[in-house]
């Protein structure tokens, strides 16, 4: 599956209800406020779930996948675990680890509307957004 507008990932966004996963985006803005694509990769890793139940060996290359034309290849790498994206992989897998104990609220998947309408103008092949 191919994600093809902010639109279509906030629906999946909403189907996996994930509060781990806001935790997860929360914590990378609080170190990292200026990366966004570290933030989004963050908030859509969740997604594999979904595209894939019952298959957790592949989770993560289907969520990468499916992010990949929608927010861009570095994005694709750190929802992938590429080993070639080097800090930003740890960062992210603490933040993964960090918010499975944290206990703040992280607000709701709407606040991120914005950050991944902006990360994937940056990257959208044609330059535009829904």
């Amino acid at each position: 599956m191919e994600l093809r507008s902010v639109e279509e990932l906030m629906d999946l966004l909403y189907a996996c209800r994930s509060q781990h996963a806001l935790r997860t985006a929360a914590l990378l803005r609080r170190s990292r406020p200026a990366d966004k694509e570290l933030q989004v990769a963050g908030l859509v890793h969740d997604i594999g779930r979904l595209l894939c139940p019952g298959d957790e060996t592949r989770r993560a290359e289907h969520a990468a996948a499916a992010v990949r034309s929608l927010l861009g290849e570095r994005v694709h790498r750190l929802v992938r675990r590429d080993g070639s994206v080097g800090d930003d992989l740890t960062r992210l897998v603490l933040a993964q680890e960090e918010s499975r104990t944290a206990g703040f609220d992280a607000g709701v998947l709407e606040d991120w509307r914005t950050v991944l309408e902006l990360v994937a103008a940056r990257n959208s092949r044609l330059g535009a957004v829904d």
